[in-house]
């Protein structure tokens, strides 16, 4: 036992139960670490010092440290991320306040960072195929620094895109190390306290005068497509998003000659000035940040009060989640892996119900993996499928209902956030598991019995972002199957109803490309109409067998039947996949279809790449197996013919000379003996263009998505059962 004074009675006491202590075993550990404690403890001192409600940290001499350590107490890290990114700002201020409760509360703080990738800033650049890499790389550092220094438990400042799963995949995978009986450890505790929601800006009143004089020019030139195009983007807070489509819409505008390039530049400059909010934060939409916010806060991990924060966490929140996490020490069942077992059919669920982004379909096989769990996409497909989960999650970045409106209901003490989507969802019949323990000590049950209802009465179904009312029936992202593939997935959850009705059942036209540039380029272009339309693959036989099949009039133009729907597009970005290129995000062409009103509302888009979570319309990603691996995707050439069942989950390649004859035949599987140069010449292409990406970033030893793109030795190490079996 050690002889300090804890300001905190009631953990007074609190010590690790464990058979091995490497600061009593080893005293190299007892000799290097005090000194960062002092400094950290230090810092904090100074900060809280003239601070109301502050009590002091009392000995935090070298001694007394060294007492902490070898008796065991409870050693802390706190996990903050680069201030690079806008999420962690301020992590610093936060990671002393969490400090010093740790002390006051008789553990022993410690606290490092890791770097953190920014999706926005990475999109549509390199960057990209550094970002899905990130996630691995985070997992490994965590580890690294968890396991090397002897931590027993993490406070997370959890922050955006891939580094919360990064983290939790890290820690799961220490915890299930320590169940070896030969390392006599504990296992590990962690709570996740997400970055506060960053506010969305509002584009300038100048700005908006230039954007409609551009669109006065373009509708007086005859492009009042371009002019709709902008005014619809025009109605999204002001994100990155948003900016992107912006983007690609000025593009257009330049290329048909109603503004210069500086003019361009002047007003993409005026509108980046204006994003972001000096606070930081995860940003507004429903994109991987606030995915990621939902899946930890799922998965039992986030404290209620943090879970939905405006601003920074103040003192009390800090000192409360600290508290928690105390609370949780010698209980094994509040450790990482017990909570990810317990919870993770929930957090499916929730991941249905809110329609998060399809890049969970990733991270959370891969959180589950590195707990040690045989999780695949299709143990996610056998839990969704096991029961209908409805869309009750109303986000809007048009209508004042985006994260930051989430927040500030919950804030105004109008819904409970998590524990509220779990009341929903249970009332609506939906089999959520409520015996899962949390991190506030409580289960599921206890929780939602502690709230009357799950959206105050005060707050109309109108405004509420959480809806009591399902909205529809479909939600989500499904896993699909297919003829010249293994899955995708495809994100139900972003298309309209009415979109997914007009989907189910279309045959499209390939368009091919071999990477985003190419497919940016074409999209951005103003005559990219007339481009589709003078493809020449588009045969009169084909046309005629096209209008056949979508009920078109058989005089009806090809830039007609483009305009009607009638000719519909696969535009199919091959060769993105995590070995080939990193698995990158392609946000930008999906915004710039989302952004297109012709293509948007008749035609998909189809990759082994991946999706930025706020990609609305037919997007289907993470094909397996990806086209460098010799999947089906990277033998498709212009003009071949896939027919989308959504309602049976399905995409199929079909026989087109059968198709010509008026036959629906679905071919018996991908051409690749009969386009193998072609296959040969395109992965000779991809293996020159993956030289742009430094080696030692490159995802080689690599599972599919399937999988969740995990390192090889974290998937053979993942046998156990999900759910155990009885």
């Amino acid at each position: 036992m050690d002889n300090t004074t804890v300001l905190n009675p009631e953990f007074a006491d609190l010590y690790i139960d464990e058979a091995y202590n490497p600061f009593r075993v080893c005293i190299q550990g007892l000799a290097n670490e005090p000194i960062t404690v002092r400094a950290l403890l230090h810092r904090a001192d100074d900060l809280l010092l003239d601070e109301a409600g502050f009590a002091g940290l009392g000995d935090y001499s070298l001694d007394a440290i060294v007492q902490r350590l070898a008796a065991n107490r409870p050693r802390v890290a706190i996990i903050q991320g680069s201030p690079d990114h806008p999420a962690h700002m301020f992590d610093h201020e936060h990671t002393l306040r969490a400090a010093a409760r740790i002390w006051q509360n008789g553990g022993v703080p410690f606290t490092f960072g890791i770097p953190v990738i920014c999706d926005g800033t990475a999109q549509s650049n390199i960057g990209q195929s550094y970002s899905l890499a990130s996630r691995n790389h985070t997992a490994m550092a965590v580890n690294i620094n968890f396991e090397g220094h002897s931590y027993h438990a993490a406070y997370v400042l959890s922050g955006c895109d891939k580094t919360p799963t990064g983290i939790l995949s890290g820690l799961a995978s220490a915890d299930r190390a320590r169940r070896q009986p030969e390392r006599g450890t504990a296992p590990v505790w962690a709570i996740f306290v997400p970055a506060h929601v960053l506010k969305g800006g509002t584009i300038p009143k100048r700005t908006r005068q230039k954007l409609q004089a551009i669109q006065d020019a373009a509708a007086a030139a005859g492009d009042r497509q371009l002019s709709d195009d902008i005014e619809e983007n025009c109605h999204y807070i002001l994100q990155c998003s948003s900016d992107e489509a912006f983007l690609g819409l000025l593009a257009r505008a330049e290329e048909k000659g109603l503004l210069s390039q500086p003019e361009v530049e002047q007003i993409l400059n005026e509108l980046a000035a204006a994003t972001c909010d000096d606070k930081g934060g995860i940003c507004a939409f429903n994109g991987t940040g606030n995915s990621s916010r939902t899946l930890v806060a799922a998965l039992g991990f986030v404290p209620a009060e943090s879970e939905l924060l405006t601003d920074e966490a103040t003192s009390d929140i800090v000192r409360h989640n600290v508290d928690q996490l105390f609370r949780m020490f010698n209980k094994p069942e509040y450790s990482v892996c017990n909570l990810l077992e317990k919870n993770y059919a929930n957090a499916i669920r929730i991941h249905g119900a809110t329609g998060s982004s399809s890049n969970l379909m990733l991270h959370m096989p891969c959180v589950m993996r590195h707990a040690g769990f045989d999780v695949s996409l299709f143990d996610y497909a056998r839990v969704r499928d096991s029961h209908a989960v409805p869309d009750i999650f109303a986000h809007s970045l048009t209508e004042g209902r985006d994260t930051f409106v989430l927040a500030q209901q919950a804030a105004a003490g109008l819904h409970h956030g998590m524990t509220s989507l779990f009341k929903a969802l249970t009332d609506l019949g939906v089999p959520m598991d409520l015996d899962a323990p949390t991190v506030a000590g409580l289960t599921w049950g206890q929780r939602v019995a502690a709230i009357a209802v799950a959206v105050s009465p005060k707050l109309s179904q109108e405004r509420s972002v959480i809806r009591i009312t399902p909205i529809r029936a479909i939600s989500g992202t499904d896993v699909m199957r297919g003829n010249f593939f293994s899955s995708c997935t495809l994100k139900v959850a972003g298309m309209s109803t009415e979109s997914y009705e007009r989907f189910n059942g279309r045959v499209f036209l390939v368009r091919y490309y071999e990477n985003e540039i190419d497919c940016n380029h074409e999209m951005r272009a103003t005559d990219f109409i007339e481009r589709l339309a003078a493809m020449p693959a588009l045969t009169p036989a084909l046309l005629a067998a096209l209008r056949r099949f979508n009920g078109a009039p058989e005089d009806q133009s090809v830039i007609d039947m483009i305009t009607a729907g009638t000719l519909a597009f696969a535009f199919v970005i091959a060769g993105q996949g995590p070995k080939a290129f990193g698995m990158p995000e392609l946000f930008a062409p999906s915004q710039n279809l989302r952004h297109h009103g012709v293509v948007e509302k008749t035609s998909t888009m189809i990759t082994d790449g991946r999706y930025s979570g706020v990609t609305k319309g037919a997007c289907v990603g993470h094909m397996v197996p990806e086209a460098y691996e010799g999947g089906g995707i990277g033998a498709l050439i212009d003009g071949d013919l896939l027919w989308m069942q959504l309602s049976e989950r399905r995409i199929d390649l079909l026989d087109s000379a059968a198709f010509l004859l008026g036959e629906v035949r679905v071919c018996d599987a991908a051409p690749l003996a009969e386009r193998a140069e072609l296959i040969a010449q395109r992965r000779a292409r991809i293996e020159h263009r993956q030289l742009q990406v430094a080696a030692c970033s490159m995802m080689d030893n690599v599972t599919d998505a399937e999988f969740g793109v995990v390192p090889l030795a974290v998937h053979r190490r993942a046998t156990l059962a999900w759910p155990a079996k009885s």
